[in-house]
């Protein structure tokens, strides 16, 4: 009778154990969700997206934060702001051909020279985009 009860409270140990595991990550995924909804939703507009990926780069999120930049420009194609941020951290990655595609996508527009010393900083010498006069 006394093993019975030991297999029962067992039995009932690794059921309960079972339910609390699956009910934390059942928890756990609607957090992750709702994370990530959050961040698709503060990377829709320019302003918002850029700041976003800003405070990635900050905490050292530099894939995240290319990935914030690719929603900005989903939504925006003409965020040059947007584009050089995502530029330079193509060249922390280690992607200089990925800087490159971005700069040619900025071919024609005025790049200020502050944002020009961070790309060269990220980049190292590259060739800079040529401005036609008017911009984009």
């Amino acid at each position: 009778m006394r093993r019975k009860l030991q297999y029962a409270a067992a039995i009932f140990f690794a059921i309960s154990s079972l339910f609390t595991f699956t009910s934390t990550a059942a928890w756990a995924q609607v957090d992750a969700t709702a994370e990530l909804d959050a961040l698709v939703q503060k990377s829709r507009d320019n302003s918002s997206g850029t700041a976003l990926a800003l405070r990635q780069i900050a905490d050292g999120d530099l894939v995240g934060a290319t990935l914030t930049l690719d929603r900005v420009l989903v939504n925006d194609p003409n965020a040059e702001e947007a584009r050089l941020m995502r530029a330079g951290l193509f060249c922390r990655l280690d992607d200089p051909d990925g800087a490159k595609a971005e700069l040619d996508e900025l071919a024609g527009s005025r790049i200020l020279d502050a944002h020009w010393g961070e790309i060269k900083a990220a980049c190292g010498p590259i060739a800079r985009p040529t401005a036609n006069g008017g911009g984009k």
